[in-house]
């Protein structure tokens, strides 16, 4: 459940402004004007804290509503600046284009590859297979899994089995585009956790008390813990 304590603005305008934020290619000063126009007159820089603060938090509680994916994973990474500066977003889907899991790093190396599969496993269970690009440091993060298993996670590194996820990176980075690069790192990671859990509720890949909800805003709201303003 979210805490909204303290908090200046009614809970719906803070959350309309998260969703659209993270649901569209918008920035912080478009929020702004469309707020404004609505007879709410809030501060971008407002916004920029709703986000940082409440969107880790929907995306975690999310977590626990989330549909199982298979067993064949596709991996790869994408690039995300932050402060002008190149970092590294990993991602996986499933072989139906579901999304597994993603994580940012500052680096794109075998370590940082074995902290997204790690962090992917612990939460949607182990693959049977996986395909990847011929990177090296991915390679060897799968084998240093494979080296505590009675049974080997399959790698298939074929370029062509990879399409499922390099055309997923773009629904992110249509919505990243228009931010203009993120400030600091902590931002980047609770911004994209928004954008990625609007693309798989996009996917269908949550139920909601044991139910579908209709409309992406009414599964927003529903995986927040709150009822959809009228």
């Amino acid at each position: 459940m979210l805490h909204f304590k303290g908090m200046r603005f009614p809970i719906d305008v803070i959350l309309v402004c998260v969703r659209w934020y993270v649901a569209y290619p918008l920035s912080y000063r478009h929020l702004e004007e469309m707020m404004a126009e609505r007879g709410v007159s809030v501060d971008h820089s407002s916004i920029n804290r709703w986000a940082i603060r409440f969107l880790p938090l929907v995306e975690k509680m999310a977590r626990k509503h989330k549909r199982p994916v298979g067993a064949s994973w596709r991996m790869d990474e994408t690039y995300i600046k932050v402060k002008g500066v190149w970092k590294y977003l990993y991602r996986a889907v499933d072989k139906q284009g579901k999304t597994v899991d993603f994580l940012l790093t500052a680096k794109r190396d075998m370590a940082a590859a074995k902290r997204f599969f790690d962090k992917a496993m612990q939460t949607n269970g182990d693959p049977e297979k996986v395909a990847m690009d011929k990177s090296g440091a991915n390679k060897a993060a799968i084998d240093a899994i494979n080296a505590g298993r009675d049974v080997p996670i399959v790698v298939r590194q074929v370029k062509y089995l990879n399409n499922i996820v390099e055309q997923d990176h773009r629904a992110i980075k249509r919505v990243t585009r228009p931010m203009l690069n993120f400030k600091s790192f902590r931002s980047a990671r609770c911004v994209l956790a928004g954008i990625e859990l609007m693309h798989m509720i996009r996917k269908g890949q949550f139920t909601t008390d044991g139910a579908d909800m209709t409309s992406f805003a009414d599964q927003f709201y529903a995986l927040a813990g709150q009822v959809r303003p009228v």
